[in-house]
């Protein structure tokens, strides 16, 4: 027998259960045949064998993020940039230049003021020391409606997010003197006469201005969607991922999305999808019977293959009008791409010891979340069914206790809870309580899974795993529960190994072994022996998946 493709030369991180270190890896077809020495490897590479001198440097299984959101980073190219503008001036050019390429009267919808990835802005970073305002923009498009986007909250840090439109797009949306806002979070800005003047301020990590006020601007539809998941997938490949799992669930749009891509055969990440639901006009007592028809594909594993997997569902508590509001446009989700499924308490019980009975792991956010997955597990024992707590903040022993008890993989979300936020936290939960922020040792020592996620924000997997290790607060540059913090090879293991128990498929794929999918990343740096501050800045130098480069860092075009 010899291989189709030979990685050999190098330093193979396995991540098996020796933690062992190799030389070479033989695929052929989609999974691993051999994993060995080169000399051990050497006899399997023949006349039509692809081979990869790796020439010393490192071989390791692919990235698995554990709460992607990976279809959002396409539809951010899906519309036009409003990266890198400090003045209205600049802003007016921009809308200009879409306005020539327009036909008369076509919306011009774009991305969010500020750059990416965060869209940070306010009218600090205009030299006109104020945000672009209709007549602004008036004069530069009098007939064509312009919409500039607010940003996704959970992309920023501070709030609100800005929002803008033209004349002509407050007019088709219906926009007057005598509007008002939908919800108290949601303010529209006003000139001493009391006219809109164009901008809106959303206070919503999940806007709700494009959902009503402004809901007359184009939205993301299907077509968009799919055109823009490959495009994520690439992204996604470029740092190394091979797999996602979406706990957040996705709605109906993005799941057709997927399975157009995997129909095609043009997946470059694996993924597995968990349900979101649309509860609108759904009574309570309608759920038992709704949960019974969807465990025929949502229980356990779910539908699917290793390339493209639906199983289990996301809920959570949510009585506010926003949830409402966002409930009530169903199925527009627009940046969201879930359904907004937050429920009152008593339905959320309703719903998890049905999930629970039929076999359905359902994701939440702690810590209310928890309590409730007790109390479903106190009448239907979920601990072999992998429920998942998401965006893990802070968990006391004996939360970690209950997690451990009711059989919960755990995700991060370390970009926010560490890095972008991690001092807020810890000074929340005041003296002798540091430890409970993000508490990964802990969790570890207690047997509990864990995987990482980035949450899109950013993209790459390899700051969860370098906030792991380094637990620095990039605005203090202080450490964040240093006593928590993980080793590298621990950090690389939850980033692989635990994002596979995550989806049901250590079996399958999350380290280099024989007979495992040939899901396989060349990053460009060794990661347990680089400079700790660069290890976040890793990227892939090569990207396998099922056994086929999908990226390769030096053939990409410019």
């Amino acid at each position: 027998m010899t291989a189709s493709l030979v990685l050999t030369n190098g330093k193979v991180i396995t991540v098996n259960g020796r933690s062992e270190i190799a030389q070479a890896v033989a695929v052929e077809g989609e999974r691993i045949v051999a994993v060995g020495s080169a000399a051990e490897i050497a006899p399997l590479i023949g006349r039509e064998t692809r081979v990869i001198d790796l020439a010393g440097r490192c071989a390791m299984p692919g990235l698995i993020d554990g709460h992607a959101h990976l279809d959002r980073e396409g539809l951010k190219e899906a519309l036009p940039s409003m990266a890198g503008l400090r003045s209205i001036d600049d802003v007016q050019q921009r809308i200009a230049e879409l306005v020539a390429k327009a036909a008369p009267g076509e919306w011009i919808v774009t991305m969010p003021l500020g750059n990416p990835p965060e869209y940070e802005s306010s009218p600090r970073m205009f030299a006109d020391g104020r945000f672009p305002n209709r007549i602004d923009l008036d004069q530069v498009s009098p007939n064509n409606p312009v919409y500039i986007k607010p940003a996704w909250g959970y992309w920023r840090v501070s709030m609100p997010s800005a929002a803008i439109a033209n004349s002509r797009a407050l007019q088709l949306a219906g926009i007057t003197r005598k509007t008002q806002p939908p919800c108290g979070s949601v303010v529209i800005d006003r000139d001493a006469t009391g006219h809109p003047t164009g901008i809106f301020f959303d206070d919503n990590r999940m806007p709700v201005v494009d959902l009503t006020l402004m809901r007359a601007a184009p939205a993301f539809d299907l077509a968009t969607r799919v055109a823009a998941l490959p495009r994520s997938m690439q992204i996604y490949n470029r740092v190394g991922t091979t797999s996602v799992y979406e706990g957040h669930g996705v709605a109906g749009d993005v799941r057709a999305a997927y399975r157009h891509l995997r129909e095609q055969g043009r997946q470059t990440v694996r993924a597995t999808l968990a349900f979101s639901p649309a509860w609108k006009g759904v009574s309570p007592g309608a759920i038992p019977a709704m949960v019974a028809d969807w465990a025929k594909w949502l229980a356990r594993t779910g539908k699917g293959d290793n390339w493209l997997r639906e199983n289990g569902l996301y809920s959570e508590l949510d009585t506010s009008p926003e949830n409402e509001i966002r409930q009530s446009v169903f199925p527009e989700t627009g940046w969201a791409g879930f359904n907004y499924t937050g429920l009152p308490r008593e339905a959320m019980q309703g719903l998890l010891r049905e999930c629970a009975r039929n076999g359905v792991r359902v994701n939440g956010i702690t810590p209310p979340t928890l309590e409730l997955f007790a109390e479903a597990a106190r009448e239907f024992p979920i601990h072999d069914q992998r429920w998942v707590m998401a965006h893990v903040t802070a968990l006391d022993e004996k939360q970690i206790a209950q997690v451990r008890d009711l059989g919960l993989v755990v995700t991060t979300h370390t970009n926010g809870y560490i890095w972008k936020g991690g001092a807020a936290l810890r000074d929340r939960l005041g003296p002798g309580h540091e430890d409970d922020a993000v508490p990964l040792r802990r969790l570890l020592d207690a047997g509990v899974p864990v995987a990482l996620g980035t949450d899109n924000v950013p993209v790459s997997l390899w700051y969860p795993i370098w906030q792991t290790v380094a637990r620095l607060d990039r605005t203090t540059q202080t450490q964040v529960a240093p006593a928590q913090a993980l080793t590298r090879e621990e950090a690389l293991r939850c980033a692989t190994m635990g994002g596979a128990y995550l989806t049901f498929e250590e079996n399958d794929k999350g380290s280099l072994e024989k007979g495992k999918l040939a899901d396989i990343i060349i990053p460009s740096q060794n990661p347990l022996t680089c400079d700790l501050d660069k290890l976040r800045h890793t990227v892939s130098d090569i990207t396998i998946v099922g056994g086929k480069v999908v990226y390769e860092r030096e053939t990409e075009a410019d």
